[in-house]
């Protein structure tokens, strides 16, 4: 579970909540006409601009990648550092039998123990990984898409109410109340886009960079353990992909 990502969401609907109680009634907030427009507009142009597919899947990524846990790569060096070490010592159709945490890295092993080429499984496993970003950035796309139209449709909710208010200008107390109700489409499209869709897509961009981050750590040690590399050396060379601070724990444990 992502805990940034709701504690984020819950203080700025909290915040929003709050600061609208304090204001006056929240009554006055509410406007199912300006939310269907807002709600109704925006998803409209998802499914123009995206296949219903793309979309659909688009939902699933999100909650996915927020609810899922992502391998740790340091957790992820060690098991590789551990396989290297069995390898060594027991060949590599040994690992077969070995508990593999992350699947794609126990996809890897699986290709040597099949018995492949270093350049087929290299060529195989960095395809799965520019297709994984590729869908990825599909995901982004509509969020950002989102956090594109929410805004737009709330303005042309809040033409709507003014056209509809200038139509009966009739009676002045009316004036006020009208323009209230107009401009909740601008409030809304506002609200959804930066505090759910713009910050979901980069919370996506942010996911995607560090599964590919971990992919290729896995792909350059599976690599090493096809050259029978010493598992000391493979270690310090996939502490490269981590911060400095995170560097030499392997060796100190």
């Amino acid at each position: 579970m992502d805990i940034a990502t709701i504690l984020g969401l819950s203080f700025g609907s909290i915040i929003l909540i709050v600061s609208i109680l304090m204001g006056g009634s929240p009554g006055l907030f509410l406007n199912i006409p300006s939310i269907l427009i807002v709600v109704g507009g925006t998803i409209a142009t998802s499914f123009i601009r995206y296949s219903m597919a793309d979309v659909i899947n688009t939902m699933k990524v999100a909650i996915k990648a927020f609810t899922s846990r992502l391998s740790v790569p340091f957790e992820v060096i060690q098991e590789i550092v551990n396989l290297a070490n069995i390898a060594r010592k027991n060949g590599l159709i040994v690992l077969e039998q070995q508990p593999i945490s992350d699947p794609f890295l126990k996809k890897a092993i699986m290709y040597c123990v099949d018995g492949h080429e270093a350049d087929f499984i290299q060529e195989v496993l960095e395809k799965e990984v520019e297709l994984t970003v590729e869908r990825h950035e599909v995901g982004q796309g509509v969020f950002k898409g989102m956090g594109d139209s929410a805004p737009a449709f709330g303005m042309i909710g809040t033409l709507v109410g003014l056209v509809q208010m200038l139509a009966n200008m009739s009676d002045a107390s009316t004036i006020g109340p009208a323009m209230a109700v107009a401009l909740l489409t601008t409030l809304y499209g506002a609200v959804m886009a930066n505090l759910l869709f713009i910050p979901l897509a980069d919370k996506l961009a942010l996911r995607s960079s560090e599964e590919e981050r971990n992919r290729r750590l896995i792909i350059e040690g599976v690599l090493g353990i096809l050259k029978g590399l010493n598992p000391r050396v493979m270690e310090e060379f996939l502490e490269t992909f981590l911060p400095p601070k995170d560097r030499g724990k392997g060796q100190k444990k």
